[in-house]
């Protein structure tokens, strides 16, 4: 799943390239996708591009105060294309969900592998009249997210444990299942340790962790073709989707937690004091 570093990098490649083009056609070959009708897509065809922005993991297009804003969830990606097929984009079974094509021929298409159709694209007059970007948490590169900011987010978590705490959007916006198992890697702190329990030291490398990571993502990214992102993103990882490596810090083996529908990864060594991590949903250290 594209997470903030990686929706930060689409939004810095879009900008150099929608900025001051209009929109000649949207076209839409997902229905799914669709999640608004009122405007309609056609709104947004011959209007001039002025901005784009990241709000969480969310993309935000903004034509002339009309804004088609769109979620890759967890298969979707982005296909930047010089020079888009003159053919419309036709509804079907393929993996195109949205074409948008610019006034030059040039444009991008908006995908999604597999068979759970779970992007999603809006067209609003406010971001904020989606429901789930009106209720994002801060967002952790802001200035205004400082130290103390962290603290209000893990206190007022409670006994949830950490990493369900960075996963929510609701708390911290755009960091996903593969950036907070890097943050609480760096941070060398155990996925399942409750938000609220942790002493100000911890609160510290947490936070030093928390800017480091993403940032550093957003770094190695900085130049690459939408296209080359998501090897970037792979190549950077230290713990995440690495079960069975050696763990680049101490050498022990990377472990992993299961669950239904995601998996964890973590290093013993570094994060749970040696001890390997039940795998199960309410998972406990093996005795």
């Amino acid at each position: 799943m594209p997470e903030m570093p990686e929706v930060e990098s689409l939004a810095h490649f879009l900008t150099e390239r929608l900025v001051g083009h209009s929109i000649a056609r949207v076209e839409l070959a997902a229905f799914s996708a669709l999640k608004t009708y009122d405007p309609p897509l056609s709104a947004l065809n011959g209007l001039e591009i002025s901005g784009v922005a990241r709000h969480g993991k969310y993309l935000d297009i903004d034509a002339q105060g009309l804004h088609l804003v769109f979620h890759l969830a967890r298969a979707g990606w982005l296909r930047w294309r010089d020079a888009l097929p003159e053919a419309p984009a036709k509804p079907g079974k393929g993996p195109l969900a949205l074409r948008v094509r610019l006034e030059d021929g040039s444009g991008f298409d908006l995908t999604e592998a597999g068979t759970q159709r779970k992007l999603a694209v809006h067209v609003v007059a406010d971001p904020r009249d989606i429901a789930m970007v009106a209720t994002l948490g801060p967002d952790p590169l802001s200035p205004d997210f400082d130290r103390e900011a962290l603290r209000a987010v893990l206190v007022g978590a409670g006994r949830s444990q950490l990493k369900g705490v960075l996963k929510d959007q609701r708390t911290i916006a755009g960091i996903g299942n593969a950036y907070s198992d890097e943050i609480l890697h760096a941070a060398r702190l155990s996925p399942f340790k409750p938000a609220a329990t942790l002493t100000d030291a911890e609160l510290d490398i947490l936070f030093h962790a928390v800017k480091d990571e993403l940032s550093g993502a957003i770094a190695r990214a900085e130049g690459l073709a939408a296209k080359d992102l998501k090897g970037e993103k792979k190549s950077g990882l230290r713990v995440h989707g690495r079960k069975g490596q050696a763990c680049d810090v101490c050498g022990d083996t990377i472990a992993e937690v299961s669950f239904a529908d995601s998996a964890l990864q973590y290093c013993p060594t570094c994060q749970t004091g040696g001890k390997k991590l039940a795998d199960r949903r309410l998972s406990k250290l093996l005795k």
